[in-house]
């Protein structure tokens, strides 16, 4: 009887090695099958809940997230208390817009384990998006005590310091950041708009580029620049930025509505109009635009491009 059951605890432990080493390999459908073969011989609990949240993890990356969602179910069957579970379950309700449903998981984690940096993160980013900024602060705040050299929890901070106007704030959260982590493109971006607020334009312009540096897909960086130089009337210098930033990034609709508008001030009409059917093709909504922006008034007096202000 007993070395039936060491033979049955031996081939659970063969097909977890076998799935770990696929999982070296980066075969997860491999590592994912071995893992439930496992599965299939008994062991003790705290294996079994071992197994699982590498099944869990892998259905999530490969994309079956129902699969995940009802694993990390079972593992809350066998064991309630286990934070990363709730943790499991909240990301995929984060993932679909649950927010509610995603924050009462974080929070559950943080319940079980007032140690997890993580559900402290997330559960910070639902507060700001939620416009609970000071609830957001205090779940940051908690992130950089647990994990100080968190990088994104500064700029996070500091972003949300920057938009209640505490510039002297979100400046020291974002240096922070920067300087931890000087390759982060959103960090690099904030400290922009912060030297904006503070009135040190080129370094905000040059924060900016140092923003597109390091990731060119960020539209808004392009488009923060082209703001400065059109608030300078320094029209070509805007639509330079602004096609960069399209050449990188051809489905940011605001960026050819900006480019039109620095066309029309340059009375480059025809040339703005190919931008604004663009614009319009890509966001609808800018026709709403097009119907007030002073920029656009030779637009709408011409019987011409009406059809841009159609629905």
């Amino acid at each position: 009887m007993m070395r039936q059951r060491l033979k049955k605890i031996n081939r659970r432990n063969n097909y977890v090695i076998l799935a770990e080493n696929f999982l070296d390999e980066d075969n997860k459908e491999k590592a994912l099958q071995f893992f439930k073969k496992a599965l299939k011989f008994k062991g003790e609990e705290f294996e079994t809940i071992d197994i699982l949240f590498y099944i869990a993890l892998l259905y999530d990356e490969i994309g079956f997230k129902e699969k995940a969602f009802e694993t990390y179910n079972s593992i809350l069957r066998l064991n309630p208390n286990e934070a990363g579970a709730y943790y499991g379950i909240a990301i995929i309700y984060d993932e679909r817009g649950e927010k509610g449903k995603a924050l009462r998981n974080y929070l559950k984690a943080i319940q079980l384990d007032p140690e997890y940096d993580r559900a402290y993160f997330y559960a910070g980013n639902i507060y700001d998006e939620e416009g609970d900024k000071e609830k957001a602060i205090e779940y940051y705040k908690k992130v950089i005590e647990l994990t100080p050299d968190d990088y994104m929890a500064y700029n996070n901070l500091g972003s949300i310091y920057e938009e209640i106007k505490e510039y002297q704030k979100a400046f020291e959260m974002i240096e922070k950041s920067i300087e931890i982590e000087d390759g982060y493109y959103r960090s690099l971006f904030n400290m922009g708009v912060i030297q904006k607020h503070l009135g040190n334009i080129e370094r905000a312009i040059d924060y900016y580029k140092r923003s597109i540096e390091a990731y060119s897909g960020y539209p808004y960086a392009y488009l923060n620049i082209s703001a400065i130089y059109i608030e300078e009337k320094k029209y070509k210098e805007a639509i330079r930025i602004l096609t960069e930033g399209i050449e990188k990034n051809p489905d940011a609709g605001f960026l050819y509505y900006n480019r039109a508008c620095c066309n029309i001030n340059l009375k480059n009409i025809d040339i703005a109009i190919t931008d604004l059917i663009k614009a319009k093709e890509l966001y609808p909504d800018f026709i709403e635009m097009v119907k007030s922006d002073k920029d656009l008034k030779v637009i709408r007096e011409n019987k011409r491009y009406r059809f841009l202000l159609e629905d």
